[in-house]
C-alpha cells in the first residue's frame, strides 16, 4: 500500500488511542470519586448514634466501593486498549517510513529514466514527427469525443457510496442528491441507481447493466487510490483499488459515461487521466474536503443539472452553494474536460 494509505490508517489509530485514553481517564476520576464517597460513608457509620443509621451508612459505603471497583475495571480495560492502539501506531509509523522510502526510490528511478530518454532525443527529427502525430491525434480525438446529441432517454446517474470504517455520511449525501433531483424542473428526465456500501463488483455491475451517463463516487480516496467496501457487515479497512483500475472498469462498456464525479478527498489528481481516456468531463476534489462541504456541493450540482443547466454552470452553482453557506471548501471542487469540448455547451438534461 502507498504511504498516504498508511497515513490514513495511522490517523484513525491515533484517534482511537486518544479516545481510549480519555475514557480511561474519565473512569479513573469516577473511581477516585466513588472511593472518596465510600470513605465518607464509613466515617459516618462509625460516628452514627444508633444502629440503624450505622447499618445504612455501612451499606452505602459498600455500594460506593462496588461502583469504584467497576469504574476501575473499565479504566483498566480502556488503558489496555489504548496500549494496543499505541502498538498499532508504532507499527504503522514504520510502514509509513518504509513506503515513503520506496516511493522516493521509485520517483528517483523514474526521473533518471526520463532524463536518459530526453538525452537520446534528436530535437530536429522529433519536432517534425511530434507535430504530425499531434495533429493526427487531435483530429481523431475530436471525431471520437464528439458529445452526442441528446437522445430521447433519461439521464442515468450511477451513485456509488463507500465508507468501510463508517466515518463518512455517504447515506446522507445520497439522500440529499435524490431530494435535490426530485425537487428540480426536469426531475422526470433523471434516473438514479443508488448503491450504498458499494463494492468493486457494484461498480462493474452498475457500469455494464445500468449504462450510466454519469458515474458518481463518494468515499475515501487520494491522488492514486479509491477505497470501496468489502462484502462484510462489520466496519473494516475497505478494498483499495488503483485509479487506473477504476478507470479501466468505468470504460469497460460500449457506452462510456459523459461525466465522472469523484466526490472524495484529493481525487482531483485522477481527473486529467479520466478525461484523456474515459469521459469528456470529470470532477474531483483538490484536497481534503469536509463531509458537509462535499454533500452540499453534490446536492446543488445535480439540482442544477436537473434544472437544465450546463455542466460548467452546475459546477459553478455547487461551488457557489458552499460560499453562500460560509463553508471553507468552495475552491476544492475541480472540473476537467477533454480538449475541444466546451462544458458551457454540454447540457445533460433537456425538457422532453
Amino acid at each position: 500500500m502507498s504511504a498516504s494509505t498508511y497515513r490514513s490508517q495511522l490517523d484513525r489509530k491515533r484517534k482511537q488511542r486518544i479516545d481510549a485514553e480519555k475514557k480511561a481517564s474519565n473512569y479513573r476520576i469516577k473511581e477516585s470519586i466513588k472511593r472518596t464517597e465510600a470513605t465518607k460513608a464509613r466515617g459516618a457509620a462509625m460516628r452514627a448514634s444508633n444502629a440503624s443509621t450505622a447499618r445504612s451508612k455501612a451499606n452505602e459505603a459498600e455500594r460506593k466501593e462496588r461502583d469504584a471497583a467497576s469504574a476501575g475495571k473499565e479504566a483498566n480495560s480502556w488503558s489496555t486498549r489504548a496500549t494496543g492502539y499505541l502498538r498499532d501506531e508504532v507499527s504503522l509509523q514504520t510502514k509509513v517510513a518504509k513506503a515513503e522510502q520506496t516511493e522516493a526510490a521509485a520517483a528517483d528511478r523514474k526521473r533518471a529514466q526520463d532524463l536518459k530518454k530526453a538525452e537520446r532525443k534528436t530535437l530536429a527529427d522529433r519536432s517534425a514527427l511530434d507535430s504530425r502525430i499531434s495533429q493526427t491525434e487531435f483530429h481523431v480525438d475530436q471525431i471520437a469525443r464528439q458529445i452526442p446529441s441528446p437522445k430521447p432517454e433519461k439521464l442515468r446517474v450511477l451513485i456509488l457510496g463507500a465508507s468501510a470504517d463508517g466515518g463518512l455520511r455517504v447515506g446522507r449525501e445520497q439522500k440529499r442528491i435524490r431530494a435535490a433531483v426530485e425537487s428540480a424542473l426536469h426531475r422526470d428526465q433523471i434516473e438514479l441507481d443508488v448503491r450504498p456500501a458499494a463494492t468493486p463488483q457494484d461498480l462493474l455491475d452498475g457500469v455494464t447493466k445500468f449504462r450510466p451517463h454519469v458515474v458518481h463516487f463518494s468515499g475515501h480516496s487520494n491522488e492514486n487510490l479509491i477505497e470501496f467496501e468489502d462484502e462484510v457487515d462489520e466496519p473494516h479497512d475497505g478494498v483499495v483499488v488503483t485509479a487506473r483500475a477504476f478507470a479501466n472498469a468505468v470504460r469497460a462498456t460500449d457506452t462510456p459515461p459523459l461525466l465522472i464525479m469523484l466526490n472524495s478527498c484529493s481525487s482531483a489528481g485522477q481527473i486529467d487521466d479520466l478525461v484523456a481516456d474515459v469521459s469528456p468531463f470529470a470532477i474531483g476534489m483538490a484536497d481534503t474536503i469536509d463531509d458537509g462541504d462535499a454533500i452540499s456541493y453534490a446536492a446543488q450540482f445535480y439540482a442544477a443539472v436537473a434544472n437544465g443547466q450546463s455542466v460548467l454552470s452546475a459546477h459553478h452553482s455547487g461551488r457557489a452553494a458552499l460560499e453562500l453557506a460560509g463553508l471553507d471548501g468552495a475552491e476544492l471542487p475541480a472540473l476537467a474536460c477533454t480538449d475541444g469540448v466546451d462544458p458551457a455547451q454540454a447540457v445533460l438534461v433537456t425538457p422532453s
